[in-house]
């Protein structure tokens, strides 16, 4: 279902939870859950996730994320703050100890000056704290940007497991 590369990365992440004892949860807006797809394609990953939010409106990143509207008419949704705010309360409501983020402009459509197509924001919240990425993949394509972001997503879940 997915490429190879993002089949062992997800692997990877649920070896690499399980091995901590962690659950992980997502959110999601223009991945639209596809980070939780791949984590879930991996054999044994019940034991590890525990929730995906796809928040693909603003009012969804409020209401189920906790994120406070003003913070989204500040910055916008596609911003370094509302990725740190979706992780944190991602991993808040799961009640668990890593969640990942994700919000961007996929295209084709969408982009400003500011917040060109293939623009994504990334946050992980672990127990050592949020961490956050940006990425600009430029006009790469919908499902381009969309998989490129969810190896980003993975990356960063991958690199919150290792021990150290």
């Amino acid at each position: 279902m997915f490429p190879d590369d993002i089949h062992d990365l997800a692997s990877a992440v649920i070896a690499g939870a399980a091995a901590r004892g962690w659950t992980v949860a997502t959110a999601e807006s223009c991945t639209g859950g596809l980070v939780a797809g791949a984590l879930t394609a991996v054999a044994g990953s019940s034991a590890v996730v525990d929730r995906g939010f796809v928040t693909y409106s603003n009012a969804a990143k409020s209401a189920l994320l906790g994120v406070p509207a003003g913070l989204i008419v500040d910055h916008g949704a596609v911003s370094e703050a509302v990725a740190r705010a979706m992780a944190s309360g991602a991993r808040d409501r799961a009640g668990g100890d890593l969640a990942v983020s994700i919000t961007g402009v996929a295209g084709p459509g969408g982009g400003t000056a500011d917040k060109p197509v293939g623009r994504v924001h990334f946050a992980c919240a672990s127990p050592a704290g949020v961490d956050h990425a940006v990425r600009s993949f430029g006009d790469i394509g919908r499902e381009a940007v969309r998989l490129a972001s969810v190896r980003v997503a993975l990356q960063m879940l991958r690199t919150a497991c290792e021990p150290g």
